[in-house]
């Protein structure tokens, strides 16, 4: 997944997107009504031909992120929502207590509910108590760039919630980051800083789909155990070896 906010120009987003073979980009219509980027960026979204995720950025209120939900839902005829319901200005964490009762509201109202929470379990089971079949945890910070965090709560997550979508959504710096979500588990990661305000957008773009390609493949292809100690990667026993009189011996 990839955001569309914060490019230098809109041929910027478009190349970008298209170098990172994202299948999906999220969108806000709160944010660029307000930038008024009308119908030029609107254009850009439906000539990229991607799955569109509308997300509720920059409500606070449960009220608020319903009737953004609503609003969007009729802008792009889609009843995918990504639900961003934040609590704390510095932080940008997500209000739990809200988050949980407007996915509540919106699944009941027939939306598939993209939440973006922090890697807290309990406020991942609420959730997908309240009808959401995708969570979207933090790694960091929006916008921080510190990358994988707390991998032992986001491996939690993944463990106990076997049959539940999940997508690492914010705080992603760099491919590698990206590439050890994938590691972990998880289904996809959302990416926008971290393309967005590069030197050259397009390259890093093509960079991170290269390393969620390369952090799923090694997922499913078996990761290696880590070990207290050294092992040989050549084994000793059963292979031949040479003496001082310079014969080999078996």
């Amino acid at each position: 997944m990839i955001g569309s906010a914060r490019y230098a120009s809109p041929e910027a987003l478009k190349a970008s997107v298209q170098a990172s073979g994202a299948g999906i980009i999220t969108v806000s219509l709160r944010r660029e009504s307000a930038e008024g980027g009308g119908q030029a960026f609107w254009e850009i979204i439906r000539e990229l031909k991607r799955q569109v995720l509308p997300n509720t950025a920059g409500c606070k209120t449960v009220k608020e992120a319903v009737t953004t939900a609503q609003m969007a839902r009729e802008v792009f005829e889609t009843p995918w929502i990504k639900l961003e319901l934040i609590g704390d200005e510095y932080t940008l964490q997500p209000d739990p207590i809200a988050l949980v009762e407007a996915a509540r509201i919106l699944v009941a109202d027939g939306f598939d509910v993209f939440p973006y929470a922090t890697e807290d379990l309990i406020i991942a089971q609420r959730l997908v108590e309240a009808g959401c079949r995708i969570v979207m945890p933090w790694a960091a910070p929006i916008g921080s760039a510190q990358g994988v965090l707390n991998p032992y709560l986001l491996q939690t997550l993944r463990a106990r919630l076997p049959d539940i979508q999940l997508v690492i959504d914010a705080g992603i710096g760099t491919p590698s980051d990206a590439a050890k979500a994938m590691e972990l588990g998880y289904d996809g990661v959302l990416v926008n800083s971290a393309i967005a305000l590069a030197d050259d957008p397009i390259a890093m773009g093509e960079a991170f789909g290269k390393a969620v390609e390369a952090g799923h493949l090694g997922y499913t292809a078996g990761l290696m155990g880590k070990r207290e100690t050294a092992s040989p990667s050549t084994p000793t026993i059963g292979t031949p070896f040479w003496h001082q009189d310079g014969q080999k011996h078996g």
